[in-house]
């Protein structure tokens, strides 16, 4: 399956892009990145040099991912992302007589985005975090901390307000059931069958120590 890079885009030396991943016009990936197979990214999207980004990713209009981030499988970044990996930048020296260089120190910290979340248009993720497996960051959010698996967060700060199934539709509100609660709870849309336990949630037909794995996120 062939590649697809738009004439205005910029496709830096020493880039990957998997079999089917197409770039869309102004789009700028920096060396050293690194994509899966059949990926998009949308038009005006910016990729950091060393970024690594799954299979089957879409990134859309005007995302920013900067260096240090991580990107799995099956994710989705709406229109307008941005990620951070420095929690107090500066531009200067503090004699402000010489530019900070741009490449990773020990102020550039790591985020990781896993397999088939959805990170909302116009949110701003923070560094040192991670985004479980499905979770999904509502539009404008502002995350500062991990967010678990399924979870579904919103706001600035973003706060997990439920949780959300593998084909995205909501399966709770926190707010309808005691933090403490455990409770099996099946998809309206898909009938996939989820455990919640103290509002760790994982698929019903995992393994012990995936479920264990789940709780702990």
């Amino acid at each position: 399956m062939a590649n697809r890079i738009h004439p205005t885009a910029i496709v830096e030396e020493n880039v990957i892009l998997g079999d089917g991943t197409s770039v869309w016009d102004n789009a700028h990936v920096r060396h050293g990145a690194r994509l899966g197979e059949q990926c998009i990214v949308g038009g005006k999207a910016y990729i950091a040099y060393d970024v690594v980004i799954g299979n089957r990713v879409k990134i859309n209009s005007m995302a920013y991912i900067c260096n240090a981030v991580t990107i799995e499988d099956g994710v989705m970044i709406s229109a307008g992302v941005t990620f951070t990996n420095d929690r107090f930048p500066r531009a200067c020296t503090n004699d402000l007589q010489q530019l900070r260089p741009s490449t990773p120190d020990e102020h550039t910290l790591s985020t990781v985005v896993r397999e088939g979340a959805t990170i909302g248009a116009g949110a701003l993720i923070g560094c040192d975090l991670t985004v479980g497996r499905f979770a999904m960051v509502g539009m404008g959010s502002v995350v500062t901390r991990a967010v678990p698996d399924f979870h579904l967060v919103v706001g600035n700060p973003a706060r997990s307000i439920g949780c959300v199934c593998r084909c995205g539709e909501p399966l709770v509100k926190w707010s309808a059931m005691p933090p403490d609660a455990k409770r099996q709870i099946t998809c309206a849309a898909c009938s996939s069958v989820y455990e919640v336990d103290r509002r760790a949630v994982c698929e019903a037909d995992v393994d012990s120590a995936d479920r264990a794995e789940g709780f702990a996120a």
